[in-house]
């Protein structure tokens, strides 16, 4: 398979999801709760955009006569993903380079095809589903979490600079920043009948001191990410830029300091 350039919109190489350190944070858990009811010890699944692997790892652990194989764009995130598996001792688990307009697998291969906060970044999200199903066996499973909106305290006008400048950099190339409300709209666009998709939120909040530092420091390296593009492209400033990130250390500082941010979730049965 041959992967397409610049199919994310925000780059793991040197960009803003190099620097997300959240993307080795997530679980099934804490990302994927809504699928968990789902799956069952000896099912197949497809985890599409696993980046590090720290959800396909996860998932191996709960399909013991099954297998977890996960794919994404990124060589560098990919041998994370492998060692990930060593480091754990998880053997029932593998990972390849992959394209998620054009999945290397044959029709109906996969009990469960999944993807957590991939479809945002590309440059067609129908066609990514129309993908998954494709490669979801009948009666199979096509599960997808991407982020909506979110809220914080206190109403610091740097995290709002920060959220809305990130959203221009999205569609200035070609994504959709925050689709979570409307993804099912999505999978019906990709061939799964309404009947067929049931919605659901979850979120993730941080609020505690430890949360805090983390979510916050994770947010000033992203920040810098996208942002350095930013001034580069002529859309803010290097202040800006500044206000941004001391915008984020002020609020891990802030006792009171809250983020909540809510995702849209659907289960695609494919008949």
């Amino acid at each position: 398979m041959t992967s397409q350039p610049n199919i994310y919109i925000l780059e793991h190489g040197g960009g803003a999801l190099r620097s997300l350190d959240w993307l080795s944070w997530r679980t099934v858990l804490n990302s994927a709760a809504y699928l968990r009811p789902h799956i069952e010890p000896e099912m197949s699944i497809l985890d599409v955009g696993c980046g590090p692997g720290s959800i396909s790892v996860d998932m191996a652990r709960l399909v013991p006569k099954g297998r977890v194989v996960g794919i994404d764009y990124s060589s560098d995130l990919l041998n994370e993903a492998c060692a990930l598996a060593i480091q754990q001792g998880v053997t029932n688990v593998e990972f390849q380079v992959g394209d998620i307009h054009a999945l290397d697998f044959p029709d109906n291969t996969f009990d469960v095809v999944h993807v957590h906060q991939v479809l945002q970044h590309i440059a067609d999200p129908v066609q990514a589903l129309r993908e998954m199903k494709r490669v979801a066996k009948p009666g199979g499973i096509v599960a997808a979490r991407e982020s909506g909106e979110a809220s914080w305290y206190p109403e610091l006008p740097g995290l709002q600079a920060c959220r809305d400048l990130a959203e221009t950099m999205v569609r200035l190339k070609g994504g959709n920043p925050n689709p979570g409300k409307k993804i099912h709209v999505w999978a019906k666009e990709a061939g799964f009948n309404r009947s067929n998709i049931t919605c659901s939120s979850g979120v993730w909040c941080f609020s505690t001191p430890e949360e805090r530092e983390y979510w916050g420091e994770s947010m000033v390296k992203v920040s810098l990410g996208f942002g350095t593009e930013a001034v580069e492209m002529n859309l803010v400033s290097q202040d800006e830029l500044k206000e941004i990130t001391d915008a984020w250390k002020d609020w891990i500082k802030n006792d009171d300091g809250l983020f909540c941010y809510y995702h849209g979730e659907i289960i695609c049965r494919k008949e």
